[in-house]
């Protein structure tokens, strides 16, 4: 088999999209299957697949500069496709890049395979722009049926784009590496580095974005703080709005961007996981936390609210509501015991799940798509 894929998310840009697919690319080589990626982004010689990325033209993404956007036409891409012969392409988001992949299947009857990561149309608010919402669901709805399958994250989000119109789904939930994060990170030092002696560390980890609604995050503090808690929030993660965030959470501990054994440090030596954001398709930090062995405050919204039980290995609160958000906290922070309790539930949850499994449920369906089979079931 021979795969191809074609994204705007590949190292040096670490996020979810990028990070699933380097776990990807380990399960193909050790598989032996050949693949290749096509991006804006080539990884440094440390990713052993690097020798395997195509680098094309692209542009800085006007709202956000660390992503970019590519321009399939000025690179000769046909002969490249050509020559590495694909026996399916997968487009990993709705950009030009993928729209010529589609396009580029179709010419030369290849099957195309779709991945669903991220609400993007849920973003348009954040920034402005509701009123092209409609608009936006009618391209991915033009753009998605165009895949002869699409990968969804969660059940949520699957329901979702089935409202919206969206054909040919397939769950297929992430993984999550329990060995790298583990509470065997644990670290006495890292805590007492950034002054904590016995309060509760609450920890976030993502990009520090509009859509991310940090802003409840900050009412949170805010809350927490007049009714005279002790805690220490660490946010983790680079983005637009960390600046905002440091004049506003001024005894906050911001890392900035943290990955391998730096990540799970501080995933390890934090106690509460706390993850406002409404538009998450998915929730990869929120596995990761829970492997750490951290119960998880979370929103019943979005692709969070299948990972989180609430009451089992964290709490689910309201939307956009830093007062009931504050109050799932606040249990926490009181009752030391639970949240000992709901971490040992998370982190066994996640031992269930790992990308192993998860990719090769993803060759499989590759195969089923390419034979024409497409009679594909997840669970």
């Amino acid at each position: 088999m021979r795969i191809v894929y074609l994204t705007e998310s590949l190292p040096p840009n670490i996020d979810g999209v990028s990070y699933t697919l380097i776990q990807r690319a380990k399960f193909l080589e050790s598989q032996k299957i050949e693949f290749r990626f096509i991006s804006p982004f080539r990884p440094d010689r440390s990713y052993l697949f690097k020798g395997k990325v195509q680098k094309v033209h692209s542009f800085a993404f006007p709202m956000y500069t660390a992503y970019r956007v590519s321009l399939p036409l000025f690179d000769n891409l046909s002969s490249y496709l050509d020559a590495f012969d694909p026996d399916i392409i997968h487009v990993v988001s709705p950009t030009p890049l993928s729209i010529y992949g589609l396009r580029y299947g179709k010419k030369r009857g290849k099957p195309v395979v779709g991945s669903y990561h991220t609400h993007f149309v849920s973003y348009l608010k954040y920034y402005g722009f509701q009123v092209l919402e409609s608009f936006g669901w009618r391209y991915l709805r033009w753009f998605y049926n165009h895949c002869q399958q699409t990968y969804v994250p969660s059940l949520s989000t699957l329901r979702d784009l089935q409202y919206h119109g969206i054909r040919n789904l397939v769950y297929l939930p992430h993984g999550v590496d329990a060995r790298k994060f583990s509470p065997e990170y644990r670290s006495m030092g890292l805590r007492k580095a950034i002054g904590v002696k016995g309060e509760p560390i609450l920890l976030f980890v993502g990009r520090l974005v509009e859509e991310k609604d940090l802003e409840d995050l900050n009412g949170m503090h805010r809350i927490l703080r007049a009714r005279g808690h002790q805690f220490k929030l660490v946010i983790v993660g680079e983005g637009p709005m960390r600046h905002k965030l440091e004049t506003r959470l001024t005894d906050a501990h911001f890392t900035g961007l943290l990955t391998d054994e730096d990540l799970s440090r501080w995933y390890a030596s934090s106690d509460v996981f706390v993850c406002p954001s409404t538009t998450e398709t998915f929730g990869l930090v929120v596995q990761e936390a829970f492997a750490s062995g951290l119960p998880v405050i979370g929103v019943r919204k979005g692709g969070i609210r299948d990972l989180i039980q609430d009451g089992l290995n964290g709490f689910l609160a309201e939307p956009n509501n830093s007062a009931d958000f504050a109050a799932k906290v606040e249990t926490l922070l009181q009752e030391s015991h639970l949240r000992k309790h709901l971490g040992q539930n998370a982190r066994a949850q996640a031992l269930h799940r790992n990308w192993e499994q998860v990719n090769a449920k993803l060759v499989q369906s590759y195969e089923m798509v390419i034979s024409n089979d497409c009679a594909f079931y997840s669970s």
